[in-house]
């Protein structure tokens, strides 16, 4: 009897070990993440010239909040910990290594702007923590083989320039382009994508380039000399506040080009508010998610839920901001690509889960839309409607384009 009861305590003993062995073996952990909390980094900038994208970081925020109310990702409550970078690079620098060795937060997450993920790729791949769904386009972001711990989730520049260059030579076949960019890796990006897109007929559509830095006080000077070589179709690569004065120069000279307006420069209030509603009539861009301000989507489940979000979460925030639906839609990306994580909590795991993501539909997606990555491709976002401004929203327009092309 006591043998008996010896061999059944030292099969229970053997039972629990292997059940505690087996959960301690699905259950794997780099730093920032415990059986309770999952920590991640952001910087944003709340203050200094690009602080009209600190909704971006805002909306996020709440959106985590939410998602800590509805329990958390597999009951780990997110820790968000964020720092105002100011959009000035120096600062990037010091509040990511902040992040990284002082928080030790599992990875960065939505560092804005193209300038400050430059700043500090090297040293996140170097220390290979995720630097992820970093807020830019430009084709270093998803380049894979040199940067495996890098992924943005802006659409591409290069892709998003390719899309443009097929919508002129469907329309515009004899356009005579003058090109305004910013001189750093989004407006050269944007430059090259054109030229790639309009193939053999870059040399003699594109007439002009201009480039301006982003400690230019205006981009008058620039807007004249393209009037000037005769250019009838405007390349407008820049960011919110040289996107309003273009369109404003643009409006003084009596010039009337056709003008193209990137994505990062196309908010409505952002740019379009500013510059004036009626002089913006007409100007065309792109996009991949549905503008809250548009009555087709007034019956949307996707739009209806945002709307709800904002009133629970971010009541004193915009609405119809699309700076607000942009963070939205990055801040359910993350949440899928943490459930696809599981258990798997390490570093290398949220990089696979990021670059795994099959047949993904946002909520605020367009229709037809989903995200898709591999490995090879880091490209969340490759397919766009065009749009164009009607003196009120953006009213979409024509067949979704997917450019199939590289990554840079």
């Amino acid at each position: 009897m006591k043998s008996g009861i010896v061999q059944m305590l030292a099969g229970t003993a053997l039972a629990i070990a292997l059940s505690v062995t087996s959960a301690t073996a699905q259950k794997k952990y780099d730093t920032g993440a415990t059986d309770t909390e999952i920590k991640i980094g952001q910087t944003v900038p709340f203050s200094g010239p690009y602080s009209v994208y600190a909704g971006i970081g805002k909306t996020q925020a709440a959106y985590l909040r939410m998602i800590n109310d509805q329990g958390g990702i597999n009951g780990r409550k997110l820790n968000l910990i964020q720092y105002d970078d100011a959009y000035s690079p120096p600062k990037t620098v010091e509040q990511v290594r902040k992040l990284v060795e002082g928080d030790e937060v599992l990875f960065t997450f939505q560092v804005i702007g193209t300038a400050a993920n430059a700043a500090v790729q090297k040293y996140l791949n170097g220390k290979k923590v995720p630097q992820l769904l970093a807020s830019t386009g430009a084709a270093r972001f998803t380049d894979p083989q040199n940067y495996p711990w890098t992924i943005a989730f802006n659409p591409n520049y290069v892709s998003e320039a390719r899309i443009y260059a097929k919508y002129i030579l469907a329309n515009h076949p004899n356009a005579k382009i003058g090109v305004l960019y910013q001189n750093d890796d989004m407006g050269r990006d944007y430059l090259a994508g054109l030229k790639s897109g309009l193939g053999a007929k870059a040399a003699s559509m594109i007439i002009g380039e201009v480039s301006y830095e982003v400690s230019d006080p205006t981009v008058d000077s620039q807007v004249v000399k393209l009037k000037s070589l005769g250019a009838d179709l405007l390349f407008d690569a820049s960011t919110p506040k040289f996107a309003a004065q273009a369109i404003r120069k643009v409006n003084d000279l009596n010039w009337n080009p056709v003008h193209i307006l990137d994505i990062n420069a196309s908010p409505v209030s952002a740019t379009l508010k500013p510059a004036g509603l009626d002089i913006s009539k007409g100007i065309i861009s792109t996009n991949y998610g549905k503008d809250p301000g548009d009555p087709q989507w007034q019956n949307d489940p996707g739009v209806k839920a945002y709307f709800a979000f904002m009133d629970k979460y971010y009541p004193e925030g915009d609405k119809l901001n699309t700076v607000n639906t942009y963070g939205y839609s990055v801040a359910e990306l993350l949440v899928q690509i943490l459930r696809q994580c599981g258990d798997d909590l390490t570093r290398e795991n949220v990089m696979r889960q990021a670059a795994n993501l099959k047949n993904f539909v946002g909520s605020l997606s367009l229709p037809g839309m989903s995200a898709n990555t591999s490995p090879t491709d880091y490209r969340i976002n490759k397919q766009m409607q065009m749009m164009k401004f009607n003196g009120e929203r953006w009213e979409l327009f024509g067949p979704i384009i997917e450019d199939t092309g590289p990554a840079g």
